[in-house]
């Protein structure tokens, strides 16, 4: 016999556990989460899980603004007094030469400004006070917002995911979808390894997963590319403190992006675009090329890890569109169907107020924020949402 729900949300990470909380706090009675493996042991384990409202994207600038409260008041948000998501507040340093990029940071702290955030241009002298191992002579623009940080992805969804049990929320842990179930131009449900199951819709947030269930079951070409991107952890005999805030500095060769890592070290990687593979590529070496690459563009920036040693390297995937943003909302011509796909690095920041959205589209209901800017037929329609700062991830 076909179980029937609700609501089926494909993938338990922190987009797809967000979505089964918001839906259930919304009224669906019935929501059933499959996960092949399990809650964020897929690409939300691997994110550096940096918070942030800087984007040259003014709908991520609102998306990132309204996430990041409910990182702040995680506890409050999910009605769970232990919920927890591991939120540093130690700020967001973005620096730039004196190139394009400076006017790009001017741009977006303006943006920023706009929707009342407390994003500031400050000199040099105020950016080595806030980050004292800065070298700044060959610098020319500071942007400083004081509230970003880091958080914890796994902590963060397995909160959600707590939560959305507590509201009745049923999770299929080690269990495959197989298939999308169709009737001429609907999803009806899903088929697994294990059964099938009717829905009145189905949220697919299956990350860098996505192309191959949501081509064969729609026909629709997915502009989705898995792309690996490098972690590398350092040690110095100087300690990157974790009151030093999260670093971006736009003037490095590869939009180098940084942040402290226990109580000590620096965790940094590259903010380019990163090397396609198979979105089942498991842990990969990081080789002695990349290492010395990023690790000379580290020491440029911050001197005291000119003689760093490497603490410990991994590998994680992004979900990469052609502008370096999400597709969310339905797919052209389907309907029992919203998609997520896409973050290109930025799903993380975005969960809390992108499950929200997700479960207001799914559910039928007026979305908080309007999803067409995020639409599937923008790359058609030459629509992109094209970032100040070119492709990477910062959009």
């Amino acid at each position: 016999m076909t179980e029937a729900y609700d609501l089926i949300v494909l993938g338990a990470g922190v987009i797809g556990c967000s979505t089964a909380w918001h839906a259930a706090r919304l009224g669906a009675k019935r929501v059933l989460v499959i996960e092949r493996n399990g809650i964020a042991e897929g690409t939300s384990s691997q994110s550096s899980g940096i918070l942030r409202t800087h984007y040259s994207v003014p709908e991520n600038v609102d998306l990132a603004r309204r996430s990041y409260a409910a990182f702040a008041g995680l506890r409050d948000y999910l009605g769970d007094p232990e919920a927890d998501c591991g939120l540093v507040v130690c700020g967001y340093l973005v620096v730039g030469d004196a190139g394009a990029r400076s006017e790009a940071i001017r741009a977006s702290l303006a943006r920023q400004r706009a929707l009342g955030i407390d994003a500031v241009e400050i000199d040099a002298a105020q950016a080595r006070e806030i980050l004292p191992l800065l070298r700044t002579d060959d610098l020319a623009t500071f942007g400083y917002e004081a509230a970003a940080g880091h958080a914890d992805p796994y902590l963060t969804a397995t909160a959600f995911a707590r939560a959305a049990r507590r509201l009745g929320v049923a999770f299929h842990l080690g269990e495959t979808v197989t298939d999308l179930a169709v009737d001429g131009a609907r999803v009806t449900g899903v088929r697994t390894d294990r059964a099938t199951y009717a829905a009145a819709t189905t949220v697919c947030a299956l990350n860098v997963w996505s192309n191959g269930l949501l081509g064969r079951a729609t026909g629709l070409p997915i502009p989705l590319v898995a792309e690996r991107h490098e972690v590398i952890a350092l040690q110095a005999q100087v300690p990157y403190l974790p009151r030093y805030p999260v670093l971006k500095d736009m003037a490095s060769p590869s939009m180098l992006y940084a942040r402290g890592y226990g109580t000590s070290q620096l965790l940094v990687s590259a903010g380019l675009e990163g090397q396609p593979t198979s979105p089942d590529e498991q842990q990969a070496d990081v080789s002695l090329d990349v290492v010395a690459d990023v690790g000379a563009q580290a020491a440029h920036r911050l001197p005291a890890f000119e003689t760093a040693g490497v603490a410990s390297t991994w590998t994680g995937l992004y979900d990469v569109t052609p502008d370096w943003n999400p597709v969310l909302g339905p797919l052209p011509g389907w309907e029992g169907l919203v998609v997520a796909f896409g973050f290109s690095g930025h799903g993380f920041k975005l969960s809390p107020e992108v499950g929200r959205l997700l479960a207001q589209a799914a559910l039928g209901l007026a979305t908080d924020v309007p999803l067409a800017p995020y639409r599937y037929e923008r790359f058609a329609e030459g629509a992109l949402l094209a970032g100040l700062y070119g492709k990477g991830a910062v959009s």
